[in-house]
């Protein structure tokens, strides 16, 4: 029997995946996108101008537009920050998903429907069996084998390629758990809830050492929760969340629950052949658990350091990925790592938190830093006044109301 052999076999077709395999496909190499059946993940769903310009990100796929943000503290003290000249972009992931998956076979990826089981290494390719499912045998599955010189796993957190594959760390990783809830936009409702702002709770009740949101989406809205603590309800959790913004009677549209990276993997490759992006890399932002800028950008470099890997035969190349993501952002997944080990601890440090919000200079650096992904190096006296207000806010000197 003839083998079906692929220059990179991508298993995930989240946008780390998609945007891998459309990466992959206009540098000429034979791909096959593997992505699950059904498969959403709960996110917020907000995209930053840079993620929209990088990415040729086309307007209609934008269900909103978010002009500003409030921060909700636990004694419920909310501060409104304006987004200036800009908007972050409000996404369903159910539809941008499918559009990029779409897009990369436009650019000539094959794609196909399947469950990834098991990889095995044979001589200089590597074996990837599936399962699908097939019309004559609804709820059994068969399975098919496809060989691949290369292979990206963007199958998310806990990654069954990385752990296939046997990629140094992935099995220990330290998880966040997220879960939200998509409901229908009522007609009409009590609450002050605006469509054009994104709502981030910071209350014990809605997650103890993580966040709450209510993102706008057009006719629906995100509202969900995080948490590393395994004994914390999330669902329970977003039904207060729920009551607290008048909308516990709105419809359920759906809702999804999954596991959030806390840090990037100190190695993303197997130092053979197969190289992870996206959760499964662990690139989701501490703090924020912002993650679908870091997992497209993830998603190209993997396929650059692919194609550089194919090219010379020279396992080393794989590194290439993480050594360039890390260059733009290890310092901001550092800051934002010790802001949330920091400031998330106790609802006294988080109530300073919001606190430190209502600073302009604060609100300003914060969204420039978020809109562009990088950490803003001018305004020097500003930083120097935060900083000073931080330390405040840290020794206790500063109030927190």
């Amino acid at each position: 029997m003839n083998k079906e052999i692929f220059d990179v076999v991508v298993v995930g077709g989240g946008p780390a995946g998609a945007t891998a395999a459309e990466t992959l496909a206009k540098q000429g190499k034979k791909v096959l996108l593997l992505d699950r059946d059904g498969r959403v993940k709960p996110c917020g769903g907000a995209i930053p101008p840079r993620l929209i310009r990088d990415y040729e990100i086309p307007d209609e796929l934008l269900v909103a537009k978010a002009t500003s943000a409030r921060m909700v503290s636990p004694k419920s003290k909310k501060v409104d920050i304006p987004i200036e000249n800009g908007f972050v972009g409000m996404v369903n992931r159910s539809e941008f998903d499918e559009w990029l998956r779409e897009r990369a076979k436009k650019h000539g990826a094959i794609r196909r429907v399947g469950n990834f089981t098991t990889l095995v290494q044979e001589d200089d390719l590597v074996k990837i069996t599936y399962r699908v499912r097939t019309k004559a045998e609804i709820g059994e599955g068969v399975s098919a084998d496809v060989y691949a010189r290369a292979v990206v796993g963007a199958d998310g957190a806990k990654s069954g390629v990385g752990r296939a594959a046997g990629v140094p760390g992935c099995s220990e990783a330290n998880y966040v758990f997220a879960y939200h809830e998509i409901i229908r936009k009522p007609a009409v409702t009590n609450s002050d809830y605006d469509m054009s702002r994104c709502d981030v709770i910071y209350q014990k009740e809605i997650s103890p050492d993580f966040y709450g949101w209510v993102f706008p989406h057009g006719d629906t809205l995100s509202i969900g929760t995080g948490s590393a603590d395994k004994g914390f309800s999330l669902r329970n959790a977003v039904g207060k969340l729920r009551e607290d913004v008048g909308l516990a009677d709105a419809e359920l549209v759906r809702h999804e629950g999954a596991p959030l990276p806390m840090k990037p993997l100190k190695r993303w490759d197997n130092g053979r052949n197969v190289i992870l992006a996206g959760d499964a890399a662990g690139v989701v932002a501490p703090a924020s658990g912002e993650g679908i800028y870091y997992a497209m950008l993830g998603g190209q470099l993997a396929a650059e350091a692919i194609c550089e890997f194919l090219a010379t035969n020279e396992v080393s190349k794989l590194r290439l990925a993480r050594k360039r993501f890390m260059k733009e952002h290890r310092l901001p997944f550092i800051v934002l790592g010790v802001m949330q080990h920091f400031w998330y601890t106790t609802d006294k440090r988080r109530e300073s938190f919001v606190k430190m919000c209502e600073d302009q200079d604060v609100q300003k650096l914060t969204f420039e830093a978020y809109m562009n992904k990088k950490l803003v190096r001018k305004k020097p006296l500003a930083h120097v006044k935060i900083f000073i207000k931080d330390m405040g806010h840290l020794l206790g000197i500063a109030k927190t109301s």
